[in-house]
């Protein structure tokens, strides 16, 4: 198939772009700032993502069989710093991609978040819950997911994930990248021990999306994640411990202790059901996704 995958050179985009290569797919990587280089893409086009002017014009030049949206400002706090930049990026753009996607006849593949809910449920959100975000990103996400399931009606997915772990090209993406970056900037992180979350791997994820490019028989808004629920602060404990670094390189602290982050979601978990039954890809749980992680060579001074 010939893919048009946005967003190439983040953690998400990067990890599905090697897995179409390694599949033997045409891929037309496109960034904005940094050049995608991974060996074998069909072109790497560098392009600001809100000129979506420019980007219909390489899309229709391409025609591609799949288009797969990764781009994002993602960042809840760099969103509410820019909301006119979140609006072209989040809700923008990717209305553009299904528009456009209705009209070539593409499959679209458009990725959203767990941060659309509120985390005040105890049960497991279903793809069928009413979803209520605390934040502007996660606003932003919401109105995108209408936007995208209203705009192309024939061949759709939305697939919600959850916080990534894995290897990001930047390094500083990711779970474990973050935390690494944290400590290296204090003596000290803190995490939350009542903020629970269902983490998965960049590249379990990656192959998810594969599969839903390679079939066009299921269609709407899903979800995937990992096969476990963790608080911020256990996950820290197991990558620390995974990584050979010391346990008190972090410190455990409450949501409800701190006024100031009272918006976050206390507990967000995904009921995988009924994606993860008609896949071969099957959700994994943090110990393998400890291990495809690498510890950042610049920070082990």
């Amino acid at each position: 198939m010939k893919i048009l995958l946005t967003g190439a050179t983040g953690l998400l985009g990067n990890a599905y772009a090697k897995a179409a290569l390694r599949r033997g797919h045409s891929l037309n990587a496109l960034s904005h700032t940094q050049a995608c280089t991974l060996t074998g893409i069909a072109s790497n086009p560098q392009l600001d993502a809100s000129n979506l002017e420019a980007l219909t014009e390489l899309i229709l030049h391409l025609w591609p069989d799949v288009i797969v949206n990764c781009a994002a400002l993602s960042n809840p706090s760099t969103v509410e710093a820019q909301p006119e930049l979140a609006r072209k990026i989040n809700i923008d753009l990717p209305k553009q991609l299904a528009q456009l996607s209705t009209h070539l006849g593409s499959r679209f593949i458009h990725i959203s978040t767990d941060m659309v809910f509120d985390g005040l449920s105890e049960a497991p959100y279903r793809s069928t819950d009413t979803p209520i975000p605390t934040n502007l990103y996660g606003q932003t996400k919401l109105i995108a997911e209408r936007e995208v399931l209203a705009c192309n009606k024939e061949d759709p997915v939305v697939l919600r994930i959850p916080i990534l772990m894995g290897n990001s090209p930047a390094g500083n993406r990711s779970v474990h990248e973050k935390l690494l970056v944290t400590l290296h900037e204090k003596e000290q992180a803190k995490l939350f021990t009542d903020e629970l979350r269902q983490p998965c791997s960049a590249g379990n994820v990656a192959e998810v999306m594969l599969e839903l490019s390679e079939r066009r028989d299921l269609h709407g808004l899903f979800h995937w994640a990992g096969s476990e629920v963790l608080s911020r602060f256990t996950m820290g404990q197991r990558i620390l411990n995974h990584l050979g670094l010391p346990a008190e390189s972090i410190c455990p602290v409450k949501v409800k202790e701190n006024t100031n982050c009272s918006s976050r979601p206390r507990i967000l978990a995904f009921n995988l059901n009924p994606l993860v039954s008609k896949l071969k890809t099957q959700p994994i749980d943090f110990q393998e996704q400890l291990d495809e992680i690498t510890f950042i060579e610049p920070l082990r001074a």
